[in-house]
């Protein structure tokens, strides 16, 4: 049976969730969470795409991303692919590292897109992994917190921030009120 095509808007933003197969490990260290964000910076340089939030979990990661110039199945399909084949050098591994197809949902308007932003940023929370969600890593709130190391270029902080009125430290403290009030 044929898959279904996936529905591309340019204009909108999506969900998307990737697990590990059999939800087994997709990082391992440090240094595989620190890859993957290489290979997103890497294949944003050359298919372009907005990311409003990100986090990367032991077993799966959510993306918040749009795409106006490259489908979104292209974008992760690179993203996938070249993670999948360091992963797999790096562990002495080969077969399938994701469970399946990633999951997509198209986020229709600004409530939705704070919404998924404090569903992602609370992941490491929900999952007990944490205290509070700055102290996690390998999310991108702690930039929206104004923890600048590293430097996610491909982060677009304002899609988020300019649902909220003030000065951008004023934003900030907003925004993380709202993800910490969810």
């Amino acid at each position: 049976m044929a898959r279904k095509k996936r529905i591309w808007i340019p204009d909108y933003f999506y969900h998307v969730v990737c697990r590990g197969n059999h939800r087994e490990a997709l990082f391992k260290e440090e240094e595989d969470f620190e890859t993957f964000l290489y290979i997103l910076e890497q294949v944003n340089k050359r298919h372009p795409f907005e990311l409003a939030a990100f986090c990367l979990m032991t077993n799966h990661f959510h993306l918040q991303i749009r795409s106006q110039k490259q489908e979104i199945s292209k974008v992760m399909a690179l993203v996938n692919r070249r993670y999948a084949s360091y992963f797999n050098m790096k562990y002495f591994l080969s077969g399938h590292l994701f469970e399946k197809r990633y999951y997509d949902k198209i986020i229709p308007n600004e409530q939705g897109m704070l919404e998924v932003s404090r569903y992602i940023h609370l992941n490491p929370l929900e999952a007990g992994m944490v205290k509070r969600p700055e102290d996690y890593r390998w999310s991108s709130f702690r930039s929206y917190q104004g923890n600048t190391t590293p430097d996610y270029r491909f982060l677009r902080q304002a899609i988020l921030l300019d649902y909220f009125s003030g000065s951008r430290l004023e934003k900030r403290r907003k925004y993380g009120e709202f993800v910490r009030g969810g």
